[in-house]
């Protein structure tokens, strides 16, 4: 079936809960405002209808291939990133003096959402080469910038991180890959690199390889890695595409989802040494490819809501279509599958789930950009400390989720989402790698805990649970049914989240496996209890819109009644949750290495 873009709920989340009027009162913002942010969403939606979503089910049908060294894509992604690149989708949130849009990352993030949504292997490539122009920005030389950026951003050139290698996953500290100076300014790279996203490929004229290596003598550990740009193209004094480099694409991976995406092993240095370029400085290059993480880990979040929005917009076609059994209520014959309770049980978590991800991440969304443009430098610090701390939660809960919206839309479908041919299968496919690659879901947990609340004893946590009580005040004084349920819920569930908080941050001191035993589970559960703010931010506002007569009526009963179910079927789980983080890190840790 076709992709049809969300526009209503994405229009609402950016104005209601994520604040664009005032993010466009931001000092380069302005032009940002609601009119040309539905402008562009609305001509965004279509390109993605239109020219991205029909080859979601070709790309895996027919995925990429590799031959003596060249990477062929799926037949129909070389025009579509073309006319991607030409429409300037590719430079939405970079800025106008490279030939970007200069919008903001609110703007950008349903643009995200809807392309991932259209296509999760296409847009895979512009989310890559988003880190690479990140990265370049704030490390990159002038020259480098000049060089590469109006490249990049235009989709004429794209852009790779590599991090991993064979013996080197998630631990960087092991990387060998070699840089050697050669007196001129260049170093020369000598090493393998995996599972290198679109590493090769012939949708664009050079790929711009972001690579960590060591120089010689360079410190242990991750302080001694060190960032270079290494083109696949050399580039000419003009700038234009000159010899080729010695980095050379060895095989591609064979894939359970995300098939048309080609996982590059590249070998660099083969025949003498690859030329690369240092960015910034030695020693460095964690720091800096940390840049290109930070990005690609709330993209990939993205990814998560657009994967579980485009299998939800699946089941519910099937629900209406499939005739299966009587209705329990009594029925002349067999109705609709959508008429039975268990089948509206699904549909609505994976409705709800997929909502509350939508609504926090533009929410974080909109803090970057308060972070980045705010005149006042405390709101600036506050913001951009929001947005760091809910990084790891945009990344790791929404990924998370996708899995579950996705498996319960094969669920839906019954035995027909068990074959491939009615497509179900695919989207639970392709949502299997997102808890996976940008730094799976512990190392995300890892993060929460170590970096974001032990680090200032969870302060900054406590803090954006003060933001929560103030919505818990305000629904404290509607009457109605659905705002007091919602209320009930989400006071419970942040007096969980705050108890747990105190555990991290007290337990951490005396006994740290205990602590981390309940990382994911503490992440999860973050997730769960901000997006049900967030949601109960929606039913506060839906509620006012039913009660004034204003908009579409419609709209906002279902705005209200998702919210209230995300309440009644998740936030409940909090109390749950808090039991297993503070009370189950003993049963985690029982056995002895030798009993498993």
């Amino acid at each position: 079936m076709s992709y049809v873009a969300p526009m209503k709920d994405m229009v609402f989340v950016m104005n209601e809960l994520a604040g664009l009027s005032a993010i466009s009162q931001l000092p380069g913002c302005e032009d940002a405002t609601p009119e040309t942010a539905e402008a562009v969403l609305e001509e965004n939606a279509r390109f993605c209808a239109e020219v991205v979503a029909p080859l979601n089910w070709t790309g895996d049908r027919e995925p990429s291939h590799w031959h003596e060294g060249k990477v062929t894509t799926t037949p129909g992604f070389k025009e579509a990133f073309k006319a991607f690149g030409q429409a300037g989708w590719q430079g939405v949130q970079h800025p106008v003096e490279f030939g970007g849009q200069g919008l903001p990352k609110l703007l950008a993030t349903p643009c995200i959402e809807m392309l991932n949504s259209a296509n999760l292997s296409f847009a895979l490539c512009p989310l890559l080469t988003d880190g690479a122009i990140e990265a370049l920005m704030t490390a990159g030389s002038d020259e480098q910038k000049s060089t590469y950026l109006e490249k990049l951003i235009s989709g004429e050139w794209t852009g790779t991180m590599n991090l991993t290698e064979p013996q080197a996953g998630s631990d960087l500290a092991l990387v060998r890959t070699r840089a050697v100076p050669q007196g001129d300014g260049s170093y020369k790279i000598h090493g393998t690199k995996i599972y290198i996203t679109y590493g090769e490929h012939d949708m664009a004229e050079n790929i711009v390889h972001l690579v960590l290596a060591r120089t010689p003598g360079a410190p242990e550990g991750v302080k001694g890695i060190s960032l270079f740009i290494v083109p696949k193209f050399l580039v000419n004094a003009d700038g234009s595409v000159g010899a080729r480099n010695d980095v050379h694409c060895v095989s591609i991976e064979h894939k359970l989802g995300i098939k048309a995406s080609p996982t590059a092993v590249l070998q660099f240095g083969d025949h003498g040494g690859a030329i690369g370029h240092l960015v910034g400085e030695e020693n460095r290059g964690l720091e800096y490819m940390f840049i290109m993480m930070n990005a690609a880990r709330f993209a990939v979040g993205m990814q998560g809501i657009a994967v579980a929005e485009r299998a939800y917009q699946k089941a519910v076609s099937y629900a209406k279509d499939r005739v299966q059994s009587r209705d329990l209520a009594g029925s002349a014959g067999p109705v609709a599958i959508i008429q039975h309770p268990d089948v509206r049980r699904m549909l609505m978590s994976m409705r709800a789930q997929t909502e509350a991800a939508r609504a926090l991440s533009y929410v974080t969304a909109a803090a970057f950009d308060a972070a980045h443009h705010h005149a006042d430098e405390a709101t600036r610090k506050a913001n951009a400390a929001f947005y760091e701390f809910m990084v790891p939660i945009v990344k790791g809960w929404s990924t998370e989720l996708s899995i579950d919206v996705a498996s319960t839309g094969v669920q839906v479908h019954g035995g027909m989402g068990f074959i491939e041919e009615t497509g179900a299968a695919q989207h639970y496919r392709d949502a299997r790698i997102l808890t996976i690659y940008e730094g799976t879901t512990a190392i995300q947990a890892n993060d929460l805990v170590g970096r974001k609340t032990m680090r200032d004893g969870g302060a900054l946590a406590h803090s954006i649970i003060a933001q929560i009580r103030h919505t818990e005040a305000e629904l404290a004084t509607e009457k109605s049914d659905d705002l007091q349920a919602i209320h009930k819920r989400l006071s419970a569930a942040s007096v969980a989240l705050e108890q747990v908080v105190d555990y991290i941050a007290t337990t951490a001191k005396s006994d740290i496996k205990a602590a981390f035993a309940g990382s994911v589970p503490y992440l999860k559960l973050a997730g769960v209890v901000f997006g049900g703010w967030q949601m109960a931010r929606a039913a506060l506002v839906a509620s006012q819109k039913i009660d004034a007569g204003e908009g579409d009526v419609a709209f906002y009963r279902a705005k209200l009644s998702t919210a209230r179910f995300f309440a009644d079927h998740f936030l409940s789980q909090a109390e749950a949750s808090r039991a297993a983080i503070v009370e189950g890190s003993a049963g985690v840790l029982a056995l002895a290495e030798e009993q498993f």
